[in-house]
């Protein structure tokens, strides 16, 4: 009996042992908190604005073609033309506009150089054969000369042979033609060619807004209503009108194909469009039209772009 209750204490305390080794292998266990796995959201592509190719524009909010073309230096017309507009008031939003000439693209034009012409070689002269003559003579230049039948020119040296210079290749040249300018049409135009224009104050009066060109393309002419505004220097008149916002009674003048004059606030325009004027011809009166006061506002663009009128005009 004894040894039964034994063998049950001996299970029992087995059996609690091994309970006990569970129970502590299970509190170290470690604890894993598993969330579910996120789902990879694909990376957005980069969309880079289009960027316009060079001799062409893409009309944003606001825009207009006389806008476009006064900052390009082109005539609205020509815009017009290249694009084949219908109604050149119906610009839409993102439309592609050529700004340049099409056979120039660069703005620059240039003129086919002419080819030179194509030169054969001259095959060397080939001995005419003679029937063997009976006498037979030493070898000499004459000997070979007079067994070829050649007959020695005039204007030969002593051995025979032309003594005369080989004449200079002549190489052909390319034509140039003028363009309206004064300028070659291949050539390209630079600062010194702009230079050559003779510039004058546009009307008398004091400065009363210098260039700025984050704020103000030009300078400011202060003056009275029906003040005299003349051309600035000589050129043909690319348009007179109303039509570009914030500007007024505006003329612009282009002078080559490099630089324009603006003219803007008038109260009257005394030029058309396509007239040619001189350097000091009136061509508008001064006047507060689109402006809170009565002033010029003058303007000098280069290849579109406004620069500092004072690098052009006489000092004062």
């Amino acid at each position: 009996m004894r040894m039964k209750r034994s063998i049950q204490l001996s299970l029992l305390t087995l059996l609690f042992a091994m309970l006990s080794a569970c129970t502590n292998s299970l509190r170290h266990a470690p604890v894993e908190d598993r969330k579910p796995p996120q789902p990879v959201r694909p990376a957005q592509p980069v969309v880079e604005e289009p960027k316009d190719e060079r001799g062409f524009y893409t009309v944003k909010k606001g825009d207009t073609l006389l806008r476009i073309a006064l900052d390009y230096g082109q005539n609205y017309r020509d815009i017009v033309a290249w694009n084949n507009l219908a109604n050149p008031n119906d610009i839409k939003v993102d439309q592609v506009l050529r700004v340049a000439p099409p056979e120039q693209g660069s703005g620059v034009q240039t003129m086919p150089v002419a080819a030179a012409p194509e030169v054969k070689p001259v095959p060397p002269p080939v001995p005419r054969k003679t029937a063997p003559r009976a006498d037979k003579k030493p070898y000499s230049e004459a000997a070979l000369a007079d067994a070829r039948g050649d007959k020695p020119d005039s204007r030969d040296g002593k051995d025979g042979k032309d003594d005369r210079p080989d004449p200079a290749p002549v190489r052909p040249v390319a034509p140039t033609v003028p363009s309206a300018s004064g300028i070659a049409a291949g050539s390209m135009v630079t600062a010194v060619d702009d230079e050559k224009l003779s510039w004058m104050w546009p009307s008398d009066g004091k400065i009363v807004a210098t260039f700025d060109e984050g704020r103000n393309k030009g300078i400011d002419i202060g003056g009275k209503p029906g003040q005299q505004v003349m051309a600035a220097s000589a050129g043909k008149v690319m348009y007179a009108g109303s039509g570009i916002r914030g500007y007024g009674n505006l003329v612009i003048v282009k002078h080559n194909n490099n630089l324009l004059s603006a003219y803007a606030h008038n109260r009257s325009i005394s030029v058309k469009e396509g007239q040619t004027v001189t350097k000091g011809q009136v061509i508008a009166e001064m006047g507060d039209s689109d402006s809170d006061a009565v002033k010029l506002h003058f303007e000098i663009r280069q290849q579109g772009k406004p620069v500092d009128p004072s690098r052009f005009l006489p000092s004062r």
